[in-house]
């Protein structure tokens, strides 16, 4: 929060990060559920004493907003997305503390997948997956929402339809034009709903999952193309573009989407000697994978009527 502090500008926040709490749902069938959340709290409230006067009159506790994770974690008794955690949090801080004018909360879903085991799905076993759903939600006293979803650390690699060619070229221009490499990325991708109110979010206490796993599966269809066919880039720029473009076009109550992808190179492996003129001779087969250093491509695409 801003205002004027014996001539100064100054701004504050207060909060509480990397709250690690785990849930397990037990349902009636016997298979369990969990999830586990890596959360984080900023409180904006009018808390300058504090500060200037050391009045603590006016300060919700850190270790308070602690345990107010675990409280609120015990209280679903049904399952619920990350979002929808998101969201029940700040609305607590938002409406239960006079002082708190806006609450932002950010959670980190890791990937805990149920295993399979003789290809049956286990009652009560879990794996870790790689990729992480993400969600920061923004609460003001008013009722007003800021929603964000998104995925970190989506590894994607193709081996064959990609290309890179037409770029600038100059004397410090040592890349050669390719129709053929490896194509490899991991991906970072931020969509905004549209919701803007409390109120308008989706009753479903799941929907915003499943909103995340078919995103997730347009990206990943959307950067390899049909399992035979596949679809070639003409750059990972143009593969951005497209990605982004995917997800707006499927999910019309999503305004915005930011995404970041690293060029993780794959250089061809070409060994020749003076002795051995063949020793290692590439012909789209042995390459050498390195990530420093890398490309860095992002962008964002929105609706006219949207900012990301």
């Amino acid at each position: 929060m801003a205002g004027g502090l014996e001539g100064f500008s100054f701004e504050q926040r207060h909060g509480k990060d990397r709250v690690r709490v785990a849930r397990v749902w037990r349902a009636g069938d016997g298979r369990h559920f969990m999830v586990e959340w890596d959360v984080s709290i900023s409180l904006f409230s009018d808390i300058v004493g504090a500060y200037a006067r050391g009045d603590n009159s006016g300060i919700v506790a850190t270790d308070t907003m602690k345990n107010t994770v675990y409280v609120k974690a015990k209280e679903c008794s049904e399952q619920l997305s990350v979002e929808h955690f998101a969201i029940l949090l700040a609305k607590h801080f938002t409406s239960f503390y006079k002082e708190v004018t806006t609450a932002v909360v950010k959670i980190v879903e890791k990937p805990w997948e149920r295993v399979y085991v003789d290809g049956q799905p286990h009652e009560h076993g879990f794996k870790l997956g790689s990729e992480k759903h993400t969600t920061e939600v923004t609460v003001k006293k008013s009722g007003a929402l800021e929603l964000t979803s998104g995925i970190a650390g989506l590894s994607v690699l193709k081996t064959a339809m990609s290309g890179f060619e037409g770029f600038i070229r100059d004397k410090y221009t040592s890349l050669p034009e390719t129709r053929e490499r490896i194509l490899a990325t991991e991906v970072t991708a931020t969509w905004r709903y549209s919701y803007d109110t409390l109120s308008s979010i989706p009753r479903d206490l799941l929907y915003f999952q499943e909103r995340y796993k078919d995103a997730k599966e347009v990206l990943i269809y959307t950067f390899f193309g049909p399992p035979k066919e596949g679809v070639y880039s003409a750059s990972l720029e143009s593969t951005l573009y497209q990605l982004a473009r995917a997800v707006l076009s499927g999910f019309p109550d999503i305004s915005a989407v930011q995404l970041k992808m690293p060029n993780l190179h794959f250089s061809p492996v070409n060994i020749l000697t003076k002795d051995n003129p063949s020793m290692v001779k590439f012909d789209n087969d042995v390459y050498l994978p390195t990530d420093e250093p890398h490309g860095s491509i992002q962008a964002s695409l929105s609706r006219f009527c949207s900012r990301m």
